[in-house]
């Protein structure tokens, strides 16, 4: 890509597009992680923990965020969640998870019809090929990865070292 500027549909990508991109990919991953941070370090987010404390108590936290955001709200058993911290906490990784996903969604919306589609060139990379279909499908199945799998994975690491 050195030297050509991206474009996708006949759109250009250009640094701030890239922006919104890279907000919008990382918004998730950035709220769950700082969310569950909070609620592992504080009295209140402990006090949820009713069976489970430890390792397993990191990742029901951390399972009760990542499905908040992905509004489905559920939580492991050895979590209660019914307080006003998780209350508040959990709410807050909804309304991000719906409403600010979505709007970043339409502000780079808007940024692209802003634009006029250009005519493809020879260094236009075509977007219709499976090549390229499967190289944005590996970069969200390896992002998502990478975002959440050494979260989810410390728990059961540690678990499995301490026995």
């Amino acid at each position: 890509m050195i030297g050509r500027t991206p474009e996708f549909l006949g759109k250009k990508i250009t640094s701030a597009e890239t922006r919104w991109i890279a907000l919008y990919a990382l918004l998730s991953s950035m709220l769950v992680l700082v969310l569950t941070g909070i609620a592992v370090i504080t009295n209140a987010g402990r006090a949820g923990l009713v069976t489970n404390s430890g390792p397993r108590g990191f990742t029901e936290i951390l399972f009760a965020y990542a499905s908040c955001m992905a509004n489905n709200g559920q939580a492991m058993a050895g979590l209660s969640v019914n307080s006003v911290f998780y209350n508040v906490t959990t709410a807050i990784a909804m309304l991000a998870g719906r409403y600010g996903l979505a709007a970043q969604a339409l502000a780079l919306a808007g940024r692209f019809a802003a634009q006029r589609r250009l005519p493809s060139t020879a260094g236009t990379v075509p977007d219709d090929t499976l090549t390229f279909g499967a190289l944005v499908f590996g970069t969200i199945l390896l992002g998502g990865a990478l975002s959440f799998l050494p979260a989810l994975a410390l728990g059961p690491i540690v678990e499995f070292l301490r026995h």
